[in-house]
């Protein structure tokens, strides 16, 4: 029974030219097609933009965002499916947010029985 799992993409580099924004592209194009052709992509994703909302406490207080240091922004998500979480991580090792001094943070979704 394969599980699902949320890649969280955090901080990195940008692209510092239109060529380089292409070739990032296309190597993030590349391992989503490597992943679907392995049977472990549920959702490509998307990114996300830069700023936001926080609405926190009981006061249900709004605040300006982000709320993160550059390193540790998610910039985008996927959803995957893994036999366990030691596969989904070992999935995530082709990302290319490594190259740019990024991380990919690999969480399990809880199945809840409703």
């Amino acid at each position: 029974m394969l599980t699902e799992f949320l890649y969280l993409y955090r901080g990195g580099d940008s692209p510092t030219s239109p060529a380089e924004g292409q070739q990032v592209m296309q190597q993030w194009m590349a391992w989503m097609k490597d992943l679907g052709e392995k049977g472990y992509l549920k959702a490509v994703g998307s990114p996300l933009e830069k700023t936001g909302k926080l609405v926190s406490g009981k006061t249900k207080a709004v605040s300006d965002g982000p709320f993160a240091e550059a390193k540790d922004l998610i910039g985008g998500y996927t959803l995957v499916q893994a036999k366990d979480i030691d596969d989904a991580v070992a999935a995530s090792l082709g990302c290319p947010i490594f190259l740019a001094g990024g991380a990919v943070e690999v969480r399990p979704i809880l199945q809840m029985n409703m």
